[in-house]
Protein backbone atom coordinates (compact mmCIF):
# COMPACT_ATOMS: atom_id res chain seq x y z
CA UNK A 1 0.00 0.00 0.00
CA UNK A 2 2.75 2.25 1.15
CA UNK A 3 4.71 2.05 -2.05
CA UNK A 4 1.66 2.18 -4.26
CA UNK A 5 1.31 6.00 -3.11
CA UNK A 6 4.97 6.87 -3.33
CA UNK A 7 5.01 5.48 -7.07
CA UNK A 8 1.66 6.95 -7.48
CA UNK A 9 3.12 10.41 -6.60
CA UNK A 10 6.20 9.93 -8.41
CA UNK A 11 4.27 9.67 -11.71
CA UNK A 12 3.21 13.12 -10.98
CA UNK A 13 6.81 14.41 -12.31
CA UNK A 14 5.58 12.63 -15.84
CA UNK A 15 3.10 15.08 -17.48
CA UNK A 16 0.73 13.47 -19.38
CA UNK A 17 -1.20 16.61 -20.59
CA UNK A 18 -0.10 18.94 -23.28
CA UNK A 19 -0.64 22.57 -23.28
CA UNK A 20 -3.00 23.63 -26.63
CA UNK A 21 -2.81 27.69 -26.98
CA UNK A 22 -4.85 27.22 -30.59
CA UNK A 23 -8.17 25.59 -29.74
CA UNK A 24 -9.32 28.14 -27.37
CA UNK A 25 -7.17 31.48 -27.44
CA UNK A 26 -9.17 32.60 -24.23
CA UNK A 27 -7.01 30.89 -21.58
CA UNK A 28 -4.65 28.17 -21.23
CA UNK A 29 -6.30 24.83 -21.65
CA UNK A 30 -4.44 21.01 -21.67
CA UNK A 31 -5.14 17.45 -24.21
CA UNK A 32 -4.37 14.32 -22.62
CA UNK A 33 -2.05 12.67 -24.80
CA UNK A 34 -3.92 9.25 -24.65
CA UNK A 35 -7.59 9.84 -24.55
CA UNK A 36 -8.07 13.29 -25.59
CA UNK A 37 -10.08 15.15 -22.75
CA UNK A 38 -9.67 18.63 -22.36
CA UNK A 39 -8.57 20.16 -18.76
CA UNK A 40 -8.58 24.00 -18.13
CA UNK A 41 -5.77 25.08 -16.01
CA UNK A 42 -6.63 25.96 -12.19
CA UNK A 43 -5.36 29.49 -12.63
CA UNK A 44 -7.94 30.05 -15.58
CA UNK A 45 -10.89 28.89 -13.58
CA UNK A 46 -9.42 31.19 -10.50
CA UNK A 47 -9.30 34.53 -12.88
CA UNK A 48 -12.81 33.50 -14.44
CA UNK A 49 -14.48 33.24 -11.41
CA UNK A 50 -12.91 36.01 -9.17
CA UNK A 51 -14.86 38.69 -7.59
CA UNK A 52 -15.90 41.03 -10.20
CA UNK A 53 -14.37 43.52 -7.80
CA UNK A 54 -10.73 42.06 -8.34
CA UNK A 55 -11.62 41.55 -12.18
CA UNK A 56 -12.48 45.15 -12.39
CA UNK A 57 -9.47 46.28 -10.49
CA UNK A 58 -7.34 44.47 -12.68
CA UNK A 59 -8.60 45.29 -16.10
CA UNK A 60 -8.29 49.16 -15.02
CA UNK A 61 -4.87 48.55 -13.92
CA UNK A 62 -3.62 47.21 -17.03
CA UNK A 63 -5.27 50.06 -18.72
CA UNK A 64 -2.39 51.94 -17.38
CA UNK A 65 0.69 52.69 -19.31
CA UNK A 66 3.42 50.65 -18.44
CA UNK A 67 1.36 48.27 -17.14
CA UNK A 68 2.31 45.14 -19.40
CA UNK A 69 5.63 45.68 -18.94
CA UNK A 70 5.25 45.80 -15.42
CA UNK A 71 3.22 42.42 -15.05
CA UNK A 72 6.02 41.09 -17.34
CA UNK A 73 8.54 42.09 -15.15
CA UNK A 74 7.26 40.83 -12.19
CA UNK A 75 6.32 37.36 -13.89
CA UNK A 76 10.00 37.43 -14.66
CA UNK A 77 11.06 38.17 -11.03
CA UNK A 78 8.67 35.30 -9.91
CA UNK A 79 9.37 32.63 -12.31
CA UNK A 80 13.42 33.38 -11.24
CA UNK A 81 12.36 32.92 -7.63
CA UNK A 82 10.56 29.74 -8.32
CA UNK A 83 13.13 28.22 -10.47
CA UNK A 84 15.73 28.81 -7.91
CA UNK A 85 13.79 27.21 -5.12
CA UNK A 86 12.60 24.44 -7.88
CA UNK A 87 16.56 23.47 -8.17
CA UNK A 88 17.53 23.47 -4.75
CA UNK A 89 14.64 20.62 -3.09
CA UNK A 90 14.96 19.15 -6.22
CA UNK A 91 18.47 18.13 -5.85
CA UNK A 92 17.81 18.03 -1.92
CA UNK A 93 15.34 15.22 -2.56
CA UNK A 94 17.94 13.21 -4.52
CA UNK A 95 20.39 14.33 -2.10
CA UNK A 96 18.18 12.91 0.45
CA UNK A 97 16.66 10.23 -0.63
CA UNK A 98 20.15 8.72 -2.00
CA UNK A 99 21.81 9.06 1.45
CA UNK A 100 19.07 7.50 3.50
CA UNK A 101 18.93 4.19 1.05
CA UNK A 102 22.58 3.66 1.48
CA UNK A 103 22.35 3.98 5.25
CA UNK A 104 18.90 1.56 5.40
CA UNK A 105 16.78 4.64 6.43
CA UNK A 106 14.61 5.71 4.17
CA UNK A 107 11.57 3.95 5.32
CA UNK A 108 6.93 4.36 4.91
CA UNK A 109 5.12 5.83 7.34
CA UNK A 110 1.69 5.45 8.06
CA UNK A 111 0.42 7.57 5.88
CA UNK A 112 1.94 5.55 2.86
CA UNK A 113 4.78 8.12 2.15
CA UNK A 114 8.47 7.14 2.89
CA UNK A 115 10.49 9.79 5.03
CA UNK A 116 13.99 10.13 6.10
CA UNK A 117 15.57 11.78 9.36
CA UNK A 118 14.86 16.05 9.52
CA UNK A 119 18.60 16.33 10.00
CA UNK A 120 19.37 14.22 6.37
CA UNK A 121 16.77 16.54 4.84
CA UNK A 122 18.01 19.49 6.38
CA UNK A 123 22.09 18.69 5.15
CA UNK A 124 20.40 17.77 1.95
CA UNK A 125 19.02 21.65 1.40
CA UNK A 126 22.01 22.77 2.56
CA UNK A 127 23.81 21.16 0.09
CA UNK A 128 22.21 21.75 -2.67
CA UNK A 129 21.68 25.40 -1.58
CA UNK A 130 25.38 26.20 -1.71
CA UNK A 131 25.51 24.68 -5.32
CA UNK A 132 22.33 26.47 -6.67
CA UNK A 133 23.40 28.52 -10.16
CA UNK A 134 23.40 32.19 -9.39
CA UNK A 135 20.08 34.08 -9.17
CA UNK A 136 18.81 36.98 -11.43
CA UNK A 137 19.52 40.45 -9.19
CA UNK A 138 15.72 41.32 -9.63
CA UNK A 139 14.89 37.61 -8.32
CA UNK A 140 17.24 37.56 -6.15
CA UNK A 141 15.88 39.14 -2.57
CA UNK A 142 12.69 36.71 -2.96
CA UNK A 143 14.44 33.57 -3.57
CA UNK A 144 16.68 33.99 -0.82
CA UNK A 145 13.42 34.36 1.16
CA UNK A 146 11.96 31.89 0.48
CA UNK A 147 15.10 29.36 0.45
CA UNK A 148 15.60 30.66 4.15
CA UNK A 149 11.75 29.92 4.81
CA UNK A 150 12.72 26.27 3.26
CA UNK A 151 15.27 25.75 5.42
CA UNK A 152 13.62 27.00 8.79
CA UNK A 153 10.24 25.06 8.57
CA UNK A 154 10.62 21.85 5.99
CA UNK A 155 10.88 19.11 7.56
CA UNK A 156 10.62 16.23 4.71
CA UNK A 157 10.20 16.70 0.90
CA UNK A 158 7.97 14.37 -0.88
CA UNK A 159 6.99 15.93 -4.53
CA UNK A 160 8.75 18.98 -6.41
CA UNK A 161 6.62 20.79 -9.04
CA UNK A 162 4.03 17.74 -9.36
CA UNK A 163 1.16 18.09 -11.98
CA UNK A 164 -1.71 16.11 -12.64
CA UNK A 165 -6.09 16.48 -13.38
CA UNK A 166 -9.33 16.40 -11.88
CA UNK A 167 -12.67 14.98 -13.32
CA UNK A 168 -13.93 18.58 -12.31
CA UNK A 169 -11.70 19.33 -15.75
CA UNK A 170 -8.69 21.36 -13.99
CA UNK A 171 -5.31 21.13 -14.56
CA UNK A 172 -2.36 22.00 -12.66
CA UNK A 173 0.79 21.95 -11.13
CA UNK A 174 1.98 22.48 -7.36
CA UNK A 175 5.02 24.10 -6.48
CA UNK A 176 5.64 21.32 -3.47
CA UNK A 177 4.37 18.69 -1.19
CA UNK A 178 6.06 18.74 1.95
CA UNK A 179 6.12 18.08 5.64
CA UNK A 180 6.46 21.07 7.89
CA UNK A 181 7.84 21.68 11.50
CA UNK A 182 4.95 22.83 13.29
CA UNK A 183 4.30 23.26 17.03
CA UNK A 184 1.98 20.76 17.95
CA UNK A 185 0.39 20.08 15.04
CA UNK A 186 0.16 17.32 12.26
CA UNK A 187 3.84 17.72 10.22
CA UNK A 188 2.42 16.95 6.76
CA UNK A 189 2.52 16.09 4.11
CA UNK A 190 1.13 19.91 3.42
CA UNK A 191 0.30 21.77 -0.31
CA UNK A 192 2.83 24.40 -0.53
CA UNK A 193 2.66 27.41 -2.76
CA UNK A 194 5.34 30.00 -3.26
CA UNK A 195 4.63 33.67 -4.48
CA UNK A 196 6.11 36.62 -5.09
CA UNK A 197 4.94 40.61 -4.11
CA UNK A 198 6.22 43.30 -4.87
CA UNK A 199 4.83 45.00 -2.21
CA UNK A 200 3.45 44.44 1.66
CA UNK A 201 0.90 41.93 1.42
CA UNK A 202 -0.71 43.89 3.86
CA UNK A 203 -0.85 46.90 1.23
CA UNK A 204 -4.57 45.38 -0.63
CA UNK A 205 -4.16 41.55 -0.43
CA UNK A 206 -7.08 39.92 0.90
CA UNK A 207 -9.20 39.52 -2.23
CA UNK A 208 -5.40 37.60 -3.86
CA UNK A 209 -5.05 35.86 -0.40
CA UNK A 210 -8.94 34.18 -1.01
CA UNK A 211 -7.51 33.33 -4.64
CA UNK A 212 -4.10 31.66 -3.15
CA UNK A 213 -6.23 29.95 -0.65
CA UNK A 214 -8.64 28.43 -3.21
CA UNK A 215 -5.39 27.28 -5.32
CA UNK A 216 -4.18 25.12 -2.94
CA UNK A 217 -8.00 23.16 -2.37
CA UNK A 218 -7.72 22.54 -6.09
CA UNK A 219 -4.25 21.21 -5.99
CA UNK A 220 -4.92 19.34 -2.97
CA UNK A 221 -7.99 17.62 -5.12
CA UNK A 222 -5.60 16.61 -7.85
CA UNK A 223 -3.48 14.90 -5.61
CA UNK A 224 -6.44 13.15 -3.84
CA UNK A 225 -7.47 12.18 -7.20
CA UNK A 226 -4.20 10.78 -8.90
CA UNK A 227 -2.71 9.53 -5.90
CA UNK A 228 -5.49 9.03 -3.31
CA UNK A 229 -3.43 11.06 -0.53
CA UNK A 230 -4.93 13.64 1.71
CA UNK A 231 -2.60 16.52 2.00
CA UNK A 232 -3.03 17.41 6.24
CA UNK A 233 -3.10 21.08 5.47
CA UNK A 234 -1.72 23.61 3.09
CA UNK A 235 0.43 26.89 3.42
CA UNK A 236 0.79 30.03 0.80
CA UNK A 237 4.55 31.26 1.30
CA UNK A 238 4.68 35.10 -0.10
CA UNK A 239 8.08 36.47 -0.67
CA UNK A 240 9.20 39.76 -0.12
CA UNK A 241 12.15 42.26 -2.03
CA UNK A 242 13.41 42.70 1.09
CA UNK A 243 12.61 40.41 4.92
CA UNK A 244 10.70 37.29 5.77
CA UNK A 245 7.77 36.00 3.74
CA UNK A 246 4.48 35.88 5.13
CA UNK A 247 2.82 32.91 5.21
CA UNK A 248 -0.85 31.44 5.65
CA UNK A 249 -0.63 28.49 6.99
CA UNK A 250 -4.65 26.57 6.07
CA UNK A 251 -5.61 23.14 8.37
CA UNK A 252 -7.03 20.35 6.82
CA UNK A 253 -10.63 21.35 7.40
CA UNK A 254 -10.06 25.03 5.66
CA UNK A 255 -8.09 22.69 3.00
CA UNK A 256 -11.03 20.76 2.24
CA UNK A 257 -13.09 23.92 2.43
CA UNK A 258 -10.94 25.38 -0.28
CA UNK A 259 -11.40 21.89 -2.50
CA UNK A 260 -15.57 22.63 -2.34
CA UNK A 261 -15.11 26.44 -2.76
CA UNK A 262 -12.94 25.16 -5.86
CA UNK A 263 -14.93 22.73 -7.49
CA UNK A 264 -17.95 25.12 -7.18
CA UNK A 265 -16.07 27.86 -9.08
CA UNK A 266 -15.03 25.57 -11.74
CA UNK A 267 -18.97 24.86 -12.07
CA UNK A 268 -19.33 28.17 -12.14
CA UNK A 269 -16.58 28.57 -14.94
CA UNK A 270 -17.97 25.97 -17.41
CA UNK A 271 -21.64 27.17 -17.02
CA UNK A 272 -20.35 31.00 -17.61
CA UNK A 273 -18.21 29.29 -20.81
CA UNK A 274 -20.91 27.48 -22.28
CA UNK A 275 -23.74 30.13 -21.86
CA UNK A 276 -20.84 32.45 -24.05
CA UNK A 277 -20.83 29.86 -26.40
CA UNK A 278 -23.98 29.85 -26.84
CA UNK A 279 -24.67 33.74 -27.19
CA UNK A 280 -21.68 33.25 -30.17
CA UNK A 281 -23.54 30.73 -32.50
CA UNK A 282 -27.13 32.41 -31.78
CA UNK A 283 -25.79 35.88 -33.07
Amino acid sequence: MSLDKQDKLAGLRNKSLVRDDESDPDGRIYVDKKTGEIFHSVTRILGTTAPLSQQKRLENWLARPGSHETRDAAAKRGTGAHNHMEYVLKLAQRLARSTSNKKGIWKPSDDGLYRCPQKITQWAMEKASAGAPRVPWASSGYARGLRGWAMDHITAIHSVEFSGHHPAGMAGACDLLCDLNTEGGPKGPFILDWKTSGKSIHADMDDQLLQYKCQTGAYSLILKHMTGIQAVGGAVVVARRSGEPITTMINQEQLIEQENLFLERAERHFAQLSAARALIEEA
